[in-house]
């Protein structure tokens, strides 16, 4: 078996002759009968469900669906009315496929489209991420004491080293680092709050 370019499927046997598939199983012989059936009405269900379905792909993902829950089931070559059972069972598919989607919520998704969402919106949202941050920092950093905000902006903000700063600002190296400890304590813990 196979399939061709628009989707029907094609059965060794079908290009020879009528005649059943070769290996004699009575279960190939109803599959092949089934996939017969099928082939024949899919046309017309395929129409049927892409009037319910706008997008083309997902139409046929459940036609597919409808032709393997029909080819599961216990004896579907003993179906009378056959056509008339994948009607009712791509009608079953079609109910699932808005029950999931109401569960998931998808028509509340928004698709990621490429042109719409470009990189600089991302670079945009992180330089103002970023300016926020710094505001926060800022805002955190005028809150400490005078000497613990002079050693912090030496430090990380001109790069001097410890022993720099103590000479700059008369106080022993044990000062700077236990005035740095103090102010990058303050400045976790105000990140833990925001």
């Amino acid at each position: 078996m196979f399939a061709t370019p628009d989707g029907a499927l094609v059965f060794e046997d079908d290009r020879a002759s009528d005649t059943p598939m070769s290996d004699g199983h009575p279960q190939s012989n109803s599959i092949h009968l089934v996939a017969r059936q099928f082939r024949d009405a899919r046309g017309k269900l395929l129409g049927w469900i892409r009037r319910r379905v706008p997008d083309p792909s997902e139409a046929e993902d459940l036609l597919q669906d409808t032709f393997l829950r029909v080819t599961q089931r216990e004896a579907p070559e003993g179906v009378v009315h056959f056509e008339g059972y994948l009607y009712r069972t791509a009608e079953s598919v079609l109910a699932d496929r808005y029950r999931r989607r109401s569960v998931r919520r998808a028509d509340a998704h928004i698709a990621l489209e490429p042109e719409l969402h470009r990189a600089e919106d991302a670079d945009a949202l992180r330089a103002l991420l970023a300016r926020e941050r710094l505001r926060a920092v800022s805002a955190s950093l005028m809150t400490l004491p005078e000497r613990t905000r002079a050693v912090f902006v030496l430090r990380r903000l001109e790069g001097l080293r410890y022993g720099e700063i103590a000479l700059r600002l008369k106080v022993s190296l044990s000062t700077v680092e236990k005035e740095m400890a103090r102010a990058l304590d303050h400045l976790m813990l105000e990140e833990d709050k925001a």
